[in-house]
């Protein structure tokens, strides 16, 4: 019975270390098995959820944990191989049934996952088929449990007052940011941040005389221009313009907000996209900054509005101010843009990063397949899903670049979890564009170094679009490949 027991565990333990990695690394190393292949039925051979992660961490947790049973460590990583084999098998049955990745189906889920193990274990052990049937079911029932726990933890839904649609109720918790007597202690034990942030980087450039420098950085915003192509923008769209604002910070930096509204005066553009991150701290009112807005949002001149996502630093609070003040918000939402009797979708998700409320499977729900689509997020950490989903082009910001960066541009810190090629400028994945602006504000220190702040005017184009070789003189070029105009 003992060593029975022994094996439930330690087979438990193998199912439970593609979450836990999940859970510690995020969106790090999730590449995944079937390298986005597909089988016959034009269906995912296994699913976005089946990662390389997953299996190395599965058998990491077999070597480790096989000696404890009484195993070498490579029959415990033969264990585990053979477990996630199963899990294979279970996610190739699933997807031919059409059920989504991460859906689960009782015992189909299970039974694989422990049977070729126990089959392994059997030959090795010594166990009867009898003892070892009565192990595969006490395993399904306990493997069941197991993720339905974690389904619950990760993945609860909110309660049926909550003012937006999200997937769980983490950002709960975050309504209390707007309110200083609750919230700014945290601030203050937050030591790495605190230290590194209010002490350490105030501390060195003050010494070094370039504080007053950086901040001058901070207020000297540039406008820099993107153009383009697509080959499934409606025609009607050619030429559409897009103004980008992110991390604006707006109650960090005095005239900041003249400024912007100074280099936005003249600008031609038709929809303008805010990227989150209003205030300057996490915690604290938010009136100094909804006050820089109003002044803000009137000198914005656009015929299709002002659409926006919140930040890390924004409260579910400020959502009716923000609306109030003219921005419409899209939290797991999508907003439809007509023009000439077509479309193009805005997909605005919750913030990725911090509060990871972004659900790109909420806010695509009923927009049709193939659709051109525009994913607004407050970071990059939500590329995967975004392209998993059809994503034409992802716009974000978030990590202003880096705002400290060494002489060759290159950022210290991203505070990101997505790959570091996604930290600023253009990036591709898969068959999705996208573009990470430096933002316009600054976060922590209201100061910049070789990495100016930037606000975003991309116009879209058909490859084919005359208007694109009328105005650059060059052909128009492939769909993917984009022409960056410096900035002005």
């Amino acid at each position: 019975m003992q060593t029975i027991i022994s094996v439930l565990l330690f087979l438990l333990w193998l199912n439970l270390m593609p979450p836990l990695a999940g859970l510690i690394f995020g969106k790090r190393g999730n590449f995944p098995v079937d390298c986005h292949h597909t089988w016959i039925d034009g269906r995912p051979l296994f699913g976005a959820n089946k990662t390389m992660r997953g299996i190395l961490a599965s058998l990491a947790g077999g070597a480790m944990a096989g000696p404890l049973i009484g195993l070498h460590w490579q029959e415990g990583i033969i264990v585990a191989a053979l477990a996630m084999t199963g899990d294979l098998i279970s996610s190739f049955c699933k997807r031919r049934f059409k059920r989504k990745s991460g859906e689960g189906v009782f015992f189909l889920d299970q039974v694989f996952e422990g049977l070729l193990p126990l089959l392994f274990l059997k030959a090795i052990l010594g166990f009867s088929i009898t003892l070892m049937l009565d192990s595969l079911l006490i395993f399904v029932a306990l493997a069941y449990v197991s993720s339905r726990f974690w389904h619950y933890v990760l993945f609860r839904p909110s309660p049926q007052d909550y003012p937006k649609t999200v997937r769980s109720t983490v950002r709960l918790r975050e309504w209390r940011a707007c309110h200083v007597p609750l919230t700014r202690w945290k601030t203050l034990l937050n030591l790495s941040s605190f230290l590194s942030n209010r002490f350490l980087f105030t501390w060195i450039f003050t010494l070094a005389g370039l504080y007053d420098r950086g901040i001058s950085n901070a207020l000297n915003v540039q406008v820099k221009h993107h153009h383009l192509n697509f080959t499934n923008l409606p025609p009607g769209f050619a030429g559409f313009r897009i103004l980008l604002l992110t991390d604006l910070h707006l109650d960090g930096l005095d005239t900041l907000t003249e400024n912007i509204i100074d280099k936005i005066n003249g600008l031609d553009y038709d929809l303008c996209l805010m990227g989150g991150d209003l205030r300057m701290e996490l915690f604290g009112p938010a009136a100094p900054c909804l006050r820089q807005l109003r002044k803000l949002i009137p000198a914005l001149k656009c015929p299709y509005g002002v659409l926006g996502v919140l930040g890390n630093h924004d409260c579910i609070e400020m959502i009716p101010d923000l609306e109030e003040v003219g921005i419409t918000m899209l939290v797991n939402d999508f907003w439809e843009i007509k023009k000439n009797g077509e479309s193009i979708w805005i997909v605005g998700v919750d913030d990725p990063h911090y509060y990871k409320m972004a659900n790109a499977e909420e806010a695509y729900k009923h927009i049709p397949e193939g659709a051109f689509s525009i994913f607004l997020a407050h970071s990059p950490e939500a590329y995967d899903e975004a392209a998993t989903h059809g994503a034409t082009l992802y716009l974000c910001g978030h990590t202003h670049g880096g705002q400290i960066c060494l002489p060759d541009k290159q950022p210290l810190i991203t505070n990101s979890r997505a790959p570091r090629r996604t930290a600023a400028g253009l990036w591709q994945h898969r068959d999705m564009t996208g573009i990470t602006s430096r933002g316009t504000g600054t976060s922590s220190i209201p100061l910049r170094f070789n990495c100016p702040g930037e606000i975003l005017l991309i116009t879209l184009h058909q490859p084919a679009s005359s208007t694109n070789r009328e105005h650059h003189n060059t052909p128009a070029e492939p769909d993917g490949h984009r022409q960056e105009i410096v900035p002005v």
